[in-house]
């Protein structure tokens, strides 16, 4: 197959064009061209998305679940998920303080463009910090309580609520599980078939992934850049050392970390798992949605890389809700650069209470576009920094936001690889008849153990 037809090439260029554009269309005022007859394409991309994002997480968990033939089986894949996922968020806090800590982006803001800053993004401010009032005000059961759903019709009108979709999906695996096989096996059997229909229904989206991709940066780029060109390269300047800050802990995280855990876990070469997931990476790039995202990337991890989809359908749905890497380093840099910023000191026990905070406000945070932000600002009053001081970071967080969702994605691929690997289901089909992983992954998986 020619390079150019290959789908993660042409998301690339729909990526790059649409930067283009974007850039063009700023510089030339085209913004309400672009907002009224471009952006809508990328809207309809995403929509179509979420709209297969609960129907996906109901059937694909109920028959991973359901296929684990005993509860055993189930606890010992939940726990070896949930303890690599709070571990890697772990590693990606620490990671984020470090290189915040030595770097010191806040000390290099200007106090002229810090005030600025402050009175440009005091209106989304008020908004934000009444959300993160309202959060903060919860029970400290809350979040149990708000998993479970009193109506599961009314939770999967919304896919904010996708948390409340695992739970349900989860009982009714264990409940297939506890009932005689002859009464699960027609009901198993309808959500087979609805999660292959899901399959191919996530592939004709994907046709038309390129245009949804150049019309949502397009959009971006235009949305950054209201007051022209400009105004977002004085942005940058500024912010700028910010930026790299982020960006260096993302890429450490993606790209050490992530790595380091596949050689140690897995047998198969690292250019196996970023090209069979780039993908789903430029989705998320583009998108800034985990949620919206798995789709792609349960297919990238079925297809490419050979994760049994026995455990692509229970892990990858859960590092969708629960697993935020990049958001908890992100958190991390923003809290202690915001600080720095306003001169404010934080000691080791404040930053130890960033780790604790971010930790559970990373588990909790929607995989949505820029529901971080309202978790900074719980994470920010716990330690004493002003609220307020999130406006100096609002004019950037778009474009760090595509960057960190990308992590989250990766994250969750690593962990999926990792699980599947030390279970015995990479590169081979699972049971209940899934296909062979593609020959791609089964020649590279041969080589590495032949080596």
């Amino acid at each position: 197959m020619p390079w150019y037809k290959k789908l993660h090439w042409q998301i690339i260029i729909g990526l790059v064009l649409g930067l283009l554009f974007g850039i063009v269309a700023a510089v030339n005022g085209w913004s309400g061209f672009t907002s009224d007859w471009i952006a809508p394409w990328g809207t309809i991309f995403i929509n179509l998305l979420k709209l297969i994002a609960v129907p996906l997480i109901l059937a694909s968990l109920i028959t991973g679940v359901a296929s684990l033939s005993d509860l055993s089986k189930l606890s010992r894949i939940g726990g070896k998920t949930i303890a690599i996922y709070l571990g890697t968020t772990l590693l990606a806090l620490t990671i984020g303080l470090t290189v915040v800590n030595v770097m010191q982006p806040g000390k290099t803001v200007p106090p002229d463009m810090r005030d600025r800053l402050q009175q440009a993004y005091e209106g989304d401010v008020a908004a934000r910090t009444q959300a993160a009032q309202a959060a903060r005000e919860r029970g400290p059961l809350q979040p149990i309580v708000d998993m479970v759903p009193d109506n599961f019709f009314s939770a999967a009108a919304d896919n904010g609520n996708m948390l409340q979709v695992v739970f349900v999906a989860i009982l009714f695996g264990i409940g297939l599980l506890m009932i005689p096989p002859e009464k699960a096996r027609p009901v198993q059997a309808f959500f087979d078939g609805f999660n292959v229909l899901i399959i191919r229904v996530v592939e004709l989206i994907m046709l038309v992934a390129p245009v949804g991709v150049f019309a949502l940066m397009a959009d971006t780029i235009t949305s950054i850049a209201r007051g022209g060109l400009g105004e977002i390269l004085e942005l940058l300047a500024a912010l700028g050392y910010y930026c790299i800050a982020v960006l260096l802990g993302l890429f450490i995280h993606m790209l050490v970390v992530y790595p380091s855990l596949l050689k140690l876990f897995v047998r198969m070469p690292l250019r196996t798992f970023f090209t069979g997931i780039a993908p789903a990476q430029l989705v998320a790039f583009s998108t800034s949605s985990s949620g919206a995202t798995l789709p792609v990337t349960m297919e990238c991890a079925e297809k490419n890389l050979g994760v049994s989809e026995e455990v692509s359908s229970f892990v990858l749905p859960l590092g969708a809700t629960i697993n935020m890497d990049g958001t908890a380093l992100y958190q991390a840099v923003a809290a202690v650069f915001i600080a720095q910023a306003l001169g404010l000191g934080l000691d080791l026990a404040a930053q130890l209470t960033i780790v604790f905070t971010a930790l559970l406000a990373s588990i909790g945070t929607a995989g949505v576009p820029g529901a971080g932000i309202v978790m900074l600002v719980i994470i920010l009053e716990s330690v004493g920094v002003p609220s307020a001081g999130i406006a100096l970071i609002l004019g950037v967080d778009r474009i760090l936001d595509m960057v960190r969702t990308v992590t989250n994605v990766t994250g969750d691929a690593t962990v999926a690889t990792i699980v599947a690997a030390t279970e015995n289901q990479l590169g081979r089909p699972a049971e209940g008849g899934v296909p062979a992983a593609p020959a791609v992954v089964r020649d590279a998986l041969a080589d590495a153990s032949g080596s």
